[in-house]
């Protein structure tokens, strides 16, 4: 049963992420749609872009799925520790309003025997930006990188 919770917890987490990773600019461009590059400039307003090292961190034993996002979002069966670095490039009104990068960790078999979500961190240039209180928290990790 717990089980199963954790795992509804984990598909809400991914749902809610894909749905707020949106291009926010109402543009509903999908696979084989064409893109309109007459009025599209080639390199953000000003020229201004940052490249931002993103390392993802989850802890514990044994192994869980893990759903990342830093562009785009990837979900992965890993083995604990586990630890994804990435780099993310900003620009335009990302530098001001950020970038969201997010690790949401699947459930590891905590002290007590029962189903935990596992501990994640994610760090930004090496610096630690967000953690999830070794696992107290479901909702993993995230950050907007600006």
């Amino acid at each position: 049963m717990r089980r199963t919770v954790t795992g509804i917890a984990l598909v809400a987490a991914t749902a809610a992420l894909l749905a707020g990773c949106g291009s926010g600019g109402g543009d509903s461009k999908g696979a084989g749609a064409k893109q309109d590059t007459s009025q599209a400039p080639s390199k953000p307003a000003g020229g201004q872009e940052a490249t931002r090292e993103v390392t993802f961190e989850v802890r514990g034993q044994g192994s869980t799925q893990v759903l990342w996002t830093a562009g785009d979002s990837k979900t992965e069966q890993v083995n604990l520790p586990w630890t994804k670095t990435t780099q993310l490039t900003v620009k335009g009104a990302e530098l001001k309003v950020g970038s969201l990068v997010s690790v949401v960790p699947g459930s590891v078999t905590g002290s007590d025997g029962q189903l935990v979500p596992a501990s994640c961190v994610i760090k930004v240039d090496g610096k630690q930006v967000a953690d999830n209180k070794d696992g107290k928290s479901i909702a993993g990790c995230k950050y907007l990188v600006k």
